[in-house]
């Protein structure tokens, strides 16, 4: 019975071909964590804030240097807010722990550049860019007219002076379209010619290059975060940086939670895990949830009792949302619904 007893404990304990994920721990933005701020602002005046704006994570086993138990999946199974995948279809075959964790960390700090330069954007600040360009994309029709280690400075005309003005003036430019770039190329202005190309989601042009920026905010806004990788924390790093900005309570008092990746433009993208992300959320006090648009249908049907969620597109609704959640004015706040669940 001993030697049974003990076969089943290592039974249980054994690794196994599967990934778990679990709702993670989640950290208040505008809070500290391990005694340190999360945010800390130099070069403008900061204000305090009584309210939370919590990012969210999840835990996952499974991978490189984490593997998961046969107990951990059984746990898995039967628990509702956690997920068992074969680890394949989570994490790619042969990554190393350490290749794992340079890709997490290199997400975070692009995930924390853009949500400075879109938070600042937001609130009217002037975020000087220089555009370097790293390529031109194959089949597109920059190629053998921009090179790489050109910089961007002109648009027809238009002196560029943040990465969002190009986005814009992009957007309003019909595909097949000739426009003349001003660039420098080894300090030297030149003209280029450049049919833009069509984008996938069918709005606007695109320039076919590959833009690698570099920039200069006029507010130093440092980000102190360990052991937590990804770019999903993007939204709610934005919007903790418009609070400690602005004089308004803006959460005044609630605690609201969220997710989603923010680009360079302001806009909010979906991610992975969103099911356990709400249930951490809930956990840990919110009684708000800030979902991206696109992950709506994930979301329809999984609420947890006691959560509210509000779809968000760009960082400008979620940080109206925020407001009115803490005006108490959010009763006709978008959520996700039954035809986001298509």
């Amino acid at each position: 019975m001993l030697l049974t007893a003990v076969l089943l404990v290592v039974l249980l304990l054994m690794p196994v071909p599967y990934a778990v994920n679990s709702p993670g721990p989640t950290l208040d933005t505008l809070g500290e964590h391990d005694g340190t701020a999360l945010i800390t602002i130099d070069g403008a005046e900061t204000y305090e804030s009584t309210g939370e704006l919590r990012l969210t994570t999840v835990s996952s086993t499974g991978g490189p240097g984490y593997p998961s138990s046969v107990l951990g999946v059984l746990a898995g199974w039967v628990a509702g807010d956690r997920v068992v995948l074969p680890v394949e279809s989570v994490f790619a075959p042969d990554t190393t722990q350490e290749q794992l964790d340079e890709q997490n960390t290199a997400q975070m700090v692009s995930s924390q550049e853009n949500a400075t330069v879109a938070a600042l954007e937001e609130l009217g600040y002037e975020v000087p860019v220089t555009l370097t360009v790293h390529d031109a994309v194959e089949g597109t029709g920059a190629v053998g007219v921009v090179e790489p280690e050109d910089v961007l400075v002109s648009f027809d005309g238009t002196d560029l002076t943040s990465y969002g003005q190009l986005i814009d003036l992009l957007d309003g430019t019909e595909p097949g379209t000739t426009v003349t770039l001003g660039v420098l190329r080894g300090g030297e202005p030149l003209d280029l010619d450049v049919v833009t190309g069509a984008r996938a989601d069918g709005e606007g042009s695109q320039l076919g290059v590959f833009i690698d920026p570099t920039f200069d905010p006029p507010v130093d806004v440092d980000i102190q975060i360990d052991r937590i990788g990804g770019s999903s924390a993007g939204t709610m790093f934005a919007l903790g940086i418009i609070d400690k900005l602005t004089p308004e309570d803006e959460a005044n008092g609630e605690v609201i939670a969220g997710t989603g990746t923010m680009d360079l433009n302001g806009a909010v993208g979906p991610i992975g895990g969103i099911r356990q992300k709400m249930a951490g959320a809930l956990r840990d006090g919110a009684t708000w949830f800030l979902a991206p648009a696109d992950n709506c249908g994930e979301v329809v049907g999984h609420v947890p009792d006691g959560l509210t969620v509000v779809r968000v597109e760009t960082l400008h609704e979620a940080r109206e949302a925020v407001e009115a959640i803490g005006a108490g004015e959010a009763a006709d706040l978008p959520t996700c619904t039954a035809a986001d669940a298509g």
